[in-house]
């Protein structure tokens, strides 16, 4: 690994900050305590501008280089799950039932330490513009954050993130051109029935059999209605009804996640489920509400902008140590936002063997924090070189 040998002499203290961040998770939109942190870190470094309070609690700083020039954005999640922790680290969750599963904690301190580096050399033009955003597990905080007009208010003409990879190799990079993740279409389907006497069910308009039709129609829909050569899956993951074995319930619900790729098959899915829902409501006489309540828009990486960053990586890891034919994955991630309106990529690091995201035993490993951490440093000064 071609650790950038100043972000090497910092490592320690990126790993106080990341198990710092670790033990205090934050929800969502609740980021306060970790953009405190945040900030009060940058002021340390000497950035130029701090923005706070984008979208509650993201921030946006700015490092001027030491030339004219354009403004690169590279960003990083900053919250937590609602998962109770399982590492039995010592720096494990101060917070019961909340915890760092997904590597934020990471991606927020290799940001920190580019920053650290990047405010110190400037061996850059134009300026750099570091986004630390809240609620990328729910919320669309990426969604937030462009409404804000950070991209417009700072000029941000191209845009970069990092998210760890456990399973892979530590220390490797992995990408693709196009999508890289897939959107999320949550679903609430309501079935209103007429309740009533179990022994009686033909005094009832039945929500029970009716959820039971919808269930095994809608998993019809990928496998008769998307092309054999696309990607989809459509999984129903709750149903709710009924409190008693004979009562027939005046309702059910039904809840799951849709995930796609091409804009054409995520049409073809949604209205699907809007035609089945509509289609079995009127045969069997109940009334089916369908709604979407989060929307999350794949992940795209731009062609030109992905071969930029698979480059910037080979120079720093060596060529072995990545892969720019990562098959997409069906996980959601809202730096998509961000990706619809400037060009940028979405990369993967290794971080090796070790309990998967969304593990109660999963925790960033921090021997690959000073990579990321040169590697952010280096799609700057090699976006943004000096004459």
């Amino acid at each position: 690994m071609a650790i950038i040998n100043r972000i090497a002499g910092f490592a320690d203290d990126m790993t106080e900050w990341r198990r710092h961040l670790h033990a205090h998770p934050e929800l969502g939109f609740d980021c306060t305590e970790t953009a405190a942190f945040v900030a009060e870190r940058l002021r340390a470094f000497g950035v130029d501008e701090i923005h706070e309070g984008i979208a509650r609690t993201g921030l946006v700083a700015i490092i001027e280089g030491s030339a004219p020039g354009p403004t690169i954005g590279l960003r990083a999640d900053m919250d937590a799950l609602p998962i109770t922790e399982a590492t039995g680290a010592a720096h494990a969750s101060t917070r019961p039932g909340n915890m760092h599963a997904c590597g934020r904690d990471g991606h927020t301190t290799m940001l920190l330490g580019a920053a650290r580096y990047l405010a110190e050399t400037r061996r850059f033009s134009g300026r750099v513009a570091l986004i630390f955003q809240p609620a990328e597990e729910a919320g669309n905080g990426g969604e937030a954050m462009c409404d804000a007009g950070i991209l417009d208010n700072f000029e941000i003409s191209q845009v970069f993130a990092l998210h760890t990879s456990p399973g892979h190799e530590q220390g490797t990079f992995h990408t693709c051109a196009g999508p890289i993740m897939a959107a999320v279409d949550e679903f609430e389907i309501l079935i209103e029935g007429l309740g009533g006497h179990g022994a009686f069910p033909f005094r009832t308009r039945d929500p029970v059999a009716g959820a039971l039709q919808l269930g095994q129609a809608l998993q019809t829909i990928v496998a008769r209605n998307v092309d054999s050569g696309a990607n989809a899956v459509l999984s129903l993951t709750q149903i709710h009804t009924g409190s008693t074995h004979n009562v027939v319930p005046e309702n059910a619900r039904l809840g799951g996640t849709i995930r796609t790729y091409e804009p054409q098959v995520r049409q073809t899915v949604l209205n699907r489920v809007r035609e089945i829902c509509d289609g079995i409501g009127t045969a069997m006489n109940l009334t089916v509400t369908v709604r979407f309540p989060e929307s999350l828009p794949p992940t795209v990486n731009d062609p030109d902008a992905t071969a930029f960053a698979t480059a910037v990586a080979r120079d720093l890891a060596g060529p072995g140590k990545v892969s720019d034919t990562l098959a997409p994955r069906p996980g959601g991630e809202d730096f998509s936002f961000m990706l619809e309106r400037r060009p940028g990529a979405f990369v993967f690091i290794g971080q090796g063997e070790g309990p998967f995201v969304h593990d109660p035993a999963f925790d960033f490993n921090d021997e690959i924090a000073p990579l990321g951490a040169s590697y952010f440093a280096r799609l700057v000064e090699t976006a943004q070189p000096l004459a």
